[in-house]
């Protein structure tokens, strides 16, 4: 009997678990829905807000932009169905040509027009003249001369330590002349910047826009996309190298532009108004498109660490050679020299011993061979003297 009791026991308290457990599960499942539904309509908001502004559809920048993206020297369009590359001419000016130079270049023209076999497009846009990259080309090389300077007055300093003054007439004569050219290419630097502020400076550039489509290339549907690019790439490089050739007739240079240069004709063409204060060369530059900005390669450095080392040590050794050289014909100088008067003693020792004419001669032929060895050491001295005056006899 108490053995009964205690099962019914045993079996009521698992019952009651059992509920309690199942009560639970209830209350959780029960609550991870209402959770549930509340993320379902926060993003259901989400979507809604990104889709309309008051009422307004939203619209990604893609759309807007009438082409898909800029690669390998094309722009692609239409659901990259079209393909297009754009040639920058360079022109002539034809006014200032005489008539039969007119109508060369209208024969030219003429030419050009009959060998089109494919449709093109000119596009010509205006722009204010950026002139950022010549002033630091301009500044770069300023700074080269005076780098170039530093140097020569450091090699003055050294030789005149050395006491040379033939060789310190040269090199202050080198220093006076790259000071300048220095202040020639700073003043050229300073007005190219006062032209960079004046914003009416205008340029306009001419472009052939090429075209081409997918469908051109018939069935393509066992090409990747890769491949499909590949081949639409040479046939319309074909298609504008023809045109370079064909325009070259009229007297016309183009040039195919690369993909920065298209995305920067874009740039300028969407953003009219700001694009002197947006420039884009200015943004590729601080690597606006990179994760994180780097420095320059190390190998260019080591490159660099090591050219700028040999440039150091063929100063040096230069300089060196040049103190050598003059050393030695100094020498050569003061010996020829003792070598004479001693000569000249010996004879005016045996003057008495010696008939007059005998001695003239002799006299005059010391005094010739004289004039002739100091001749010959001014011209190793000044090679470049003696190449110039040999130049002038055979002229």
């Amino acid at each position: 009997m108490d053995n009964i009791i205690l099962g019914l026991n045993i079996m009521l308290i698992v019952l009651v678990v059992i509920i309690i457990a199942l009560v639970i599960a209830y209350y959780f499942l029960v609550y991870k829905s209402k959770v549930n539904e509340e993320e379902r309509k926060k993003q259901k908001e989400i979507k809604t807000a990104n889709k309309q502004f008051n009422g307004i559809p939203r619209e990604t920048t893609d759309k807007l932009l009438d082409f898909d993206e800029v690669r390998d020297d094309m722009i692609i369009r239409k659901n990259r169905q079209e393909y297009i590359m754009v040639i920058q001419c360079k022109g002539i000016n034809y006014d200032l040509l005489s008539e039969e130079e007119k109508e060369g270049v209208e024969r030219g023209f003429v030419e050009f027009l009959n060998t089109i076999r494919f449709p093109i497009q000119l596009y010509v846009q205006t722009r204010s003249l950026n002139l950022r990259k010549t002033i630091e080309e301009y500044r770069d090389k300023v700074n080269e001369i005076g780098s170039q300077i530093k140097t020569l007055q450091k090699q003055k300093a050294d030789l005149q330590k050395q006491g040379n003054q033939k060789q310190i007439d040269m090199v202050d004569f080198e220093i006076r002349r790259k000071q300048n050219v220095l202040e020639y290419g700073q003043d050229i630097a300073n007005y190219i910047g006062r032209m960079s502020f004046n914003q009416n400076v205008l340029q306009q550039k001419t472009y052939v826009v090429v075209s081409y489509y997918k469908n051109e290339l018939g069935n393509v549907a066992n090409y990747s996309k890769d491949e499909i690019i590949n081949m639409v790439f040479t046939e319309l490089y074909t298609r504008a190298q023809t045109l370079i050739r064909s325009l070259s007739s009229c007297q016309v240079s183009g040039r195919i532009l690369n993909s920065e240069e298209l995305t920067e004709l874009l740039y300028i063409a969407y953003n009219r108004d700001e694009e002197q204060v947006y420039q884009l060369d200015r943004a590729l530059d601080a690597q606006y498109d990179a994760l994180y900005s780097t420095s320059k390669d190390v190998l260019q450095k080591r490159r660099e660490r090591i050219d700028k080392q040999i440039d150091d040590m063929s100063i040096d050794l230069a300089s060196d050679s040049l103190l050598e050289a003059d050393n030695i014909l100094k020498d050569r100088e003061k010996l020829n020299n003792e070598l004479r008067e001693r000569t000249m003693e010996i004879i005016e020792e045996y003057k008495n011993q010696l008939s007059p004419d005998l001695y003239n001669e002799t006299k005059k032929i010391i005094e010739e061979k004289t004039k002739q060895e100091e001749k010959e050491a001014k011209d190793e001295t000044n090679p470049t003297d003696k190449k110039t005056a040999t130049k002038g006899k055979k002229e």
